[in-house]
């Protein structure tokens, strides 16, 4: 353990401002505070935050952070208070503590909720101060380095998959690369011991002669650079277990395929050094292409800035070269923390600076659920980096296998919201394109879009589908809304009442909502019928039960689909007695069946579907004879269309073609002359005749589609055309 004049003087050898008084204070505080406690591994508990303290310490952090450190478990373990804290050491490090111990219960929950929860607190800690992060991740590193003398394996085991799903990823978005090592290869050997100690054998084996090869690689290295006329400091190691048995599960090879288990850094004094090097490097010895990355021009996220290049070097050896500046070197050993170091000139206290944390946050923000908002974020932690070019310059770094709308939503929320297309490079291109390095990317907008629910299938990031699963959810709850407006009015008007808002103020507490709007949206989504909304507002009345529209509906049902399924009111069914959809977007709040594909024109009845809306089938639908028979999930509905503004249904057709060239080109002929747009065709039987395919034509309405098969059915080459149905 580091003794106390030790810590201030380590801190003093970087800090000329170092408050040495507020350490020396702090050092004795938490020493006495946690008086006899011990530790696991029996020793006294004082011991570990005074071990990270020095962990802090040697990444250059300031003296606030550093008493933190070794207060961090003062208010939580001891008898001491924030209060008291903030009385003896100011606020600046009340306040850290304070953020610390909010976090000291963060662990991997059983409970998915929780474990959510616990992730959102670290998030919300470290965007008011990115230090509280700093020393929680150096609490874990040293638990890690003693969870050996934990007795239960279950315990060490999910503290070590905590480190590896959260910790490390943390660490490596903060830059700190160094921290991030050492905390993944602590959890691999808690995680998987059998496969670290086969990896480290097999490097000891390969690297017996280790010592001697990489110091005559470094000295060549250094030479070819000197002989240039390019100072260079060239350093090399050997990569850990845990990165050459992710490598190895990545890529899907044996230890034996492995070449690059050793790396070697070049270190210059500025940029312009770095490139030449690299000219160097590539003029002596071949390069293995597509193994040549620059992050100094298109830094990563975390401001890593090198150049990486993998060249068949001296005894034929391919190794792994990485070329940078010692500022950039300090970056990528320390990340945020090397910062501090030249805080006179850079605060970087305020974590809210950080573009990935702002999206953490937005996330945040409008998650539904702590479950969603640990899915999108765990989706931002894992970046294999692509990076794209706005047109004109900007660069969106994204991560690997995203789509257009990825690039769009990284642009700005509104801008993937009117998202209407895209430009790869000149082309126009679909959104579902996977993008490459180096892209240039264009997103075409209109004001009068909006998202499209299916977009979330293919989007990456997790914040474009944050963003597009926070649209649908209003919409859908707007549509749920408008839908059980239509149903409350249509009870209302069958039972014989006027409708009004007051009548659903009246019954707010004992439907458990807090506006009229809420039982519109329970109605609409099937959680609430009509039947059980009236006898809430009128329960001393019973005629109104009479009042359905399944009797209706029954009636309109073939003989075949009735069922005996019983008579309900007496009259016609009266188009201002159903619900109108329009204005309702299909996949929303109203599904159209797959079934019959109900086209308008036609009658159609709804289903409600709790939780999911209304599935709209046509009336002679053959699946209705095997739907249940509950009146209260039948709903009268009919089209009310807007003829300025039609919209696009699908209807099937089976065709039978005759097995000729030119056959299917007559067939689309004559659907595209009929205005009519193929969306998907399949072939169903085939001979040598004869091809049958079912083809699924994007229309208007019933007469749209007759027209279509009418022509058809003219057409020489085309002996059937008939409307497929279920």
């Amino acid at each position: 353990m580091i003794r106390q004049y030790e810590l201030v003087e380590q801190v003093a050898d970087y800090d000329s401002h170092v408050d040495e008084d507020l350490l020396n204070r702090a050092y004795v505080f938490s020493m006495k505070a946690h008086g006899s406690q011990k530790r696991a591994s029996g020793d006294a508990y004082f011991s570990h935050p005074v071990e990270v303290a020095a962990i802090l310490a040697s990444y250059k952090l300031d003296c606030a952070t550093i008493a933190t450190a070794l207060l961090h478990d003062t208010v939580e373990d001891t008898l001491a208070t924030i209060e008291q804290i903030q009385d003896l050491f100011g606020p600046d490090v009340a306040r850290l503590v304070d953020g610390v111990t909010k976090l000291a219960k963060l662990e991997l929950h059983p409970d998915a909720d929780q474990q959510a929860e616990n992730f959102r607190k670290l998030v919300l800690a470290m965007s008011n101060d990115i230090r509280v992060l700093l020393v929680k991740l150096a609490d874990r590193l040293h638990n890690m380095q003693t969870l050996n003398f934990l007795k239960s394996k279950e315990k060490r085991l999910r503290i070590a998959t905590e480190t590896m799903e959260i910790y490390a990823p943390l660490a490596e978005r903060l830059g700190m690369q160094r921290l991030k090592q050492e905390l993944e290869d602590l959890a691999f050997a808690e995680q998987n011991p059998d496969a670290r100690k086969s990896v480290q054998r097999r490097l000891k084996f390969l690297h017996e002669d280790g010592d001697d090869i990489q110091e005559g690689i470094s000295s060549e290295l250094e030479r070819t650079c000197e002989a240039a006329g390019i100072p260079a400091k060239v350093t090399s190691r050997v990569k850990t277990p845990y990165s050459i048995w992710a490598k190895m599960q990545g890529n899907h090879v044996a230890f034996e395929q492995l070449s690059d288990t050793m790396a070697f850094r070049l270190i210059v004094d500025n940029v312009s050094d770095c490139y030449q090097v690299l000219g160097v490097v590539h003029g002596k010895y071949k390069m293995v292409p597509g193994r040549f990355k620059d992050y100094i021009s298109t830094p990563k996220s975390n401001n890593y800035q090198s150049l990486h290049t993998t060249v068949i070097g001296p005894d034929n050896r391919r190794i792994e070269i990485q070329i940078r500046t010692s500022m950039m070197h300090q970056v990528a050993e320390l990340g945020v923390a090397a910062h501090w170091q030249y805080k006179q000139e850079v605060e970087l206290g305020d974590g809210s600076q950080y573009r990935w944390l702002q999206g953490l946050l937005e996330i945040l923000e409008h998650a539904q659920s702590p479950e969603e908002f640990l899915e999108h974020t765990k989706l931002e932690m894992y970046p294999d980096q692509v990076f794209c070019f706005t047109p004109r310059g900007g660069v969106i770094a994204l991560p690997r296998s995203a789509t257009s709308i990825d690039f769009a939503y990284a642009l700005h929320t509104d801008v993937g919201h009117t998202c209407v297309g895209c430009k790869i490079n000149g082309g126009i291109a679909p959104l579902s394109t996977e993008l490459r390095n180096g892209d240039q990317v264009e997103i075409l907008r209109s004001s009068q879009s909006a998202p499209d629910p299916n977009w979330e299938s293919f989007a990456v990031t997790g914040k474009a589908r944050a963003a597009i699963r926070r649209f649908v959810r209003a919409e859908q709850r707007e549509e749920y809304r408008k839908l059980g407006l239509a149903i409350a009015e249509k009870a209302f008007r069958e039972s014989g009442h006027e409708f009004s808002n007051r009548a659903m103020v009246n019954v707010l507490k004992i439907l458990d909502a807090e506006s009229p709007d809420d039982i519109y949206v329970q109605l609409g989504q099937g959680h609430l019928t009509s039947r059980k909304l009236l006898a809430k507002i009128f329960p001393g009345e019973r005629r109104w039960r009479a009042a359905n529209a399944f009797g209706a509906i029954n009636r309109m049902l073939p003989a075949r689909l009735r069922r005996g399924m019983g008579n309900g009111i007496d009259g016609d069914l009266r188009a201002e007695n159903s619900i109108p959809i329009y204005g309702l977007t299909p996949g929303l709040a109203v599904h159209y069946a797959e079934c019959c594909h109900p086209l308008p024109g036609e009658r159609i009845v709804g289903i409600v579907n709790p939780g999911k809306g209304i599935d709209i089938h046509a009336i002679d639908c053959e699946r209705l004879a095997d739907l249940p028979e509950d009146r209260d999930n039948w709903i009268d509905v009919r089209w009310d269309l807007d003829p300025e503004a039609p919209g696009i249904y699908v209807g099937q057709i089976d065709t039978l073609v005759s097995n000729q060239p030119g056959s299917l080109s007559s067939l689309s002929s004559v659907i595209a002359k009929n205005m009519g747009n193929i969306s998907n065709i399949r072939v169903t039987d085939r001979s040598a005749d004869f091809f049958r395919f079912q083809v699924d034509v994007e229309v208007a309405d019933l007469k749209h589609l007759s027209n279509i098969i009418a022509a058809l059915r003219a057409t020489p080459d085309i002996s059937l055309a008939e409307r497929i149905r279920g």
